[in-house]
This record gives structure tokens, sequence and C-alpha cells, in this order.
């Protein structure tokens, strides 16, 4: 019976943490995103992608119901200012990891339609040019937290 229930209460901690997912050859780990304080209309989403086939693809966007738009942006250096940009997509090459992370690459959610709030989640659809739709839960973390490593919550 002991057995029992540390092997239950294991199976449960690890699948509150490890979320990844799959769209044809590329593995999406961890989708996450800050919690928003107050009246705060803007949030982003991160996550990482893994490339595990033989073909590049593009993430060519995403969309959900937790903001009126969604979009792919990036920092750019503009003679030392980073800007933000909106980006047509994320390519991601054969056997090659890309992190969208604060100043780089993310989902930008603009006009959220509630504050997002730590401990919930969200459901994003992302859209790849050769791997198709795939729909993901964005785990929402404190507003301290920091970009999780990329294998601290169990990427498959």
């Amino acid at each position: 019976m002991k057995t029992f229930v540390s092997a239950a209460l294991l199976l449960l901690s690890s699948s509150a943490f490890a979320h990844s997912y799959t769209a044809g050859d590329v593995a999406i780990g961890h989708p996450w995103a800050r919690a928003t304080p107050g009246p705060v209309k803007t949030g982003a989403a991160y996550l990482t992608l893994q490339n595990k086939g033989k073909s590049a693809d593009t993430l060519q966007g995403a969309d959900g119901d937790v903001a009126d738009r969604v979009e792919i942006h990036n920092h750019i250096n503009d003679n030392g200012v980073l800007k933000m940009r909106r980006v047509d997509g994320v390519s991601v090459e054969p056997g090659q990891r890309v992190a969208l992370q604060p100043g780089s690459y993310h989902i930008m959610l603009i006009g959220l339609k509630k504050p997002l709030l730590a401990g919930e989640s969200f459901p994003l659809t992302l859209h790849f040019k050769r791997a198709g739709d795939v729909r993901v839960d964005v785990k929402i973390e404190a507003t301290t937290s920091e970009a999780p490593a990329a294998d601290a919550h169990g990427e498959h």
C-alpha cells in the first residue's frame, strides 16, 4: 500500500510540472506565461521548440480566446535600443532547438480579456507550416518568475 501511495504521489507531482506536446516532428516544451498585474492588457507566452525531424518547420502563428490578438514577436537591437517587432514566424531547422523566451521570440497576447493569474492556465493553438495545428495549455506562473530552464519541467 505504501508503495502504491508513493507511486501515485510521484505521478501526480511530475504531471503537475511536466507538460510537453508534439506537432509532427516538433516537440513543444513547457508553454508558460507570467501573471499580469491588475488592468494590464498585454502579456506574453513562452515555450521551447525542438525539431526532431529531417525537414525544417515554421511556427507561423497562434490563436486563443485569452486575448483579442495573438502574434509572434521578436526583440531586435536597433542601434543599441531593444525594440519589439511582429514576425511572420519562427523557423526550426532539423535538430535545432529554439526557445521563445523573455527578450527574444515570444507569443504576444494583445488585448487580454482578463488578467493572467498565477496557478491558472489557458489554451493556445499553435499553427505550424508542416506539422499543422496543435493545442497547448499555457501555465501561468508568478510575476516574479524568471524563464524556467528548458529541462526544468521534464520535457520528453
